[in-house]
């Protein structure tokens, strides 16, 4: 059986990569961090549609209280040319609480979600 001391198992420790519980790396691009490569490719795509005029603008991560105490937090929400806004998230795996929080966030501001898988 072998002993660490203290130092050996903070050295470990720092040196040792957490796993996402999704499987999903964290990228960072202009400042802003991302859950996944996914989500930083997608931003990346708004930038350019941005730059072509194709869209009016974008916001990141915007945060809407469905209820005291409860928030949900998209990805984006994409402001069209002469169309309403669309609010989305990019997905790769869809949690119990991200079904719930969708369908009261779609109920109370009676929107849909755009899902990018």
């Amino acid at each position: 059986m072998e002993h660490w001391s203290v130092d050996d198992y903070k050295n470990y420790e720092n040196n040792t990569k957490r796993k996402s519980k999704y499987r999903s790396n964290k990228v960072s691009i202009d400042g802003h961090t991302f859950d996944s490569q996914k989500e930083a490719d997608y931003y990346c795509e708004l930038k350019l549609r941005l730059q072509a005029n194709e869209i009016d603008g974008f916001c990141l991560q915007p945060t809407f209280m469905l209820a005291p105490n409860l928030k949900y937090k998209a990805d984006f929400i994409i402001f069209h040319k002469n169309k309403p806004a669309e609010v989305i998230d990019v997905k790769g795996f869809k949690t119990k609480e991200y079904i719930t929080k969708k369908k009261v966030f779609e109920d109370k501001f009676n929107l849909k979600i755009t899902e990018i898988e």
